[in-house]
């Protein structure tokens, strides 16, 4: 059968993408024919256009971090029913009508959630809810701090921290604020100087964890408004997406920073965050489509695009003109 798909060709701006239609091949051994109903809209895929990304295949290559989909089809040795709705993080190749993956991570959906929703949990809700519970391990009267807390991760740690118990002071864009507040979070500037000690004043001991997306400059006012016994946690290097040269060149930076901080005896802790299939992902993705399902966490879709739609799509994320996630549907 024929598909659609997305592909990015080279570097450049949105404008680059292209549709293909090509012929897709039987799903062979261990691998399922997916109908992919939704697939989601990620700050990484912008990285990518531009060739920031650090874990991005070469060009060309089809992009898509996550999907929603239907089984249509399954190889031999599979024994998941056709019909079976699934969702899974494919890191590239979601961002088509079709596609045939292996049967691995595949996580039940029921069906009475809307596949939109559940795709802004996929990747975005199981990275918020590891850095939350098995990274930073937020607990009752904490105060925590959220960079980009109107982004699709950001919205969903500034629930999950405050599930938990914990205070969340959240930065984002001042045209953002009052969603941001709407959410229970304090709303701070991340583009006045001092945040840290304007954080400071709303936590005067410091914070009990930062989650940073960003790697950036910003990085040594994150560790300022980290209280003692703290965890700060980078999770990606939004700050890097127009510089020149290694494309690790930020983590690089950051790394040396936080090793050189680790060693002062103060209590602080610093991890790098990056997600993977092999940490309690299936197991994560389950909890947080369960908390869907439950009415106990829903995520901030911020618009639904055709999969036509596409460059739109990375042009509003990169005029940073959304609010939680954006999501493509064949």
């Amino acid at each position: 059968m024929e598909t659609t798909q997305v592909v990015m060709p080279y570097v450049g701006g949105p404008e680059v993408l292209q549709f293909q239609r090509r012929e897709l091949p039987a799903p062979g051994p261990g691998e399922v024919r997916i109908r992919v109903e939704a697939t989601g809209v990620a700050f990484a895929e912008v990285q990518m256009l531009r060739g920031r990304y650090y874990a991005q295949p070469k060009f060309p290559f089809v992009p898509g971090y996550d999907l929603v989909g239907r089984v249509e089809a399954t190889g031999t040795g599979v024994a998941l029913p056709t019909g079976s709705r699934v969702a899974t993080m494919t890191r590239t190749g979601a961002w088509a009508e079709h596609l045939v993956l292996p049967a691995t991570h595949l996580v039940a959906v029921p069906d009475e959630l809307d596949a939109g929703e559940v795709v802004a949990l996929i990747t975005n809700g199981v990275t918020a809810y590891q850095m939350t519970h098995r990274v930073a391990r937020v607990r009752p009267g904490q105060t925590v701090l959220v960079h980009g807390a109107a982004g699709g991760v950001g919205t969903l740690l500034v629930r999950l921290a405050q599930r938990a118990g914990a205070k969340v002071i959240g930065t984002a864009s001042p045209g953002k604020h009052d969603m941001v507040r709407a959410m229970g979070a304090i709303p701070l500037d991340y583009r006045e100087p001092g945040l840290a000690d304007r954080v400071r004043a709303l936590a005067p001991d410091g914070v009990a964890a930062v989650f940073d997306h960003a790697a950036g400059p910003g990085l040594r006012e994150s560790h300022r408004a980290l209280g003692r016994g703290g965890v700060l946690i980078v999770y990606g290097s939004a700050a890097a997406v127009d510089d020149n040269g290694w494309r690790l060149a930020p983590f690089a930076s950051a790394m040396g920073k936080m090793l050189w901080w680790s060693l002062k005896p103060d209590g602080r802790r610093y991890r790098f965050y990056s997600i993977n299939h092999k940490r309690h992902f299936d197991e994560d993705l389950a909890t947080v489509i369960e908390l869907l399902r439950a009415g106990e966490l829903r995520p901030e879709v911020a618009t639904r695009l055709p999969l036509t739609e596409a460059s739109k799509a990375l042009r509003m994320l990169t005029d940073r003109a959304v609010v939680g996630k954006i999501v493509l549907e064949p």
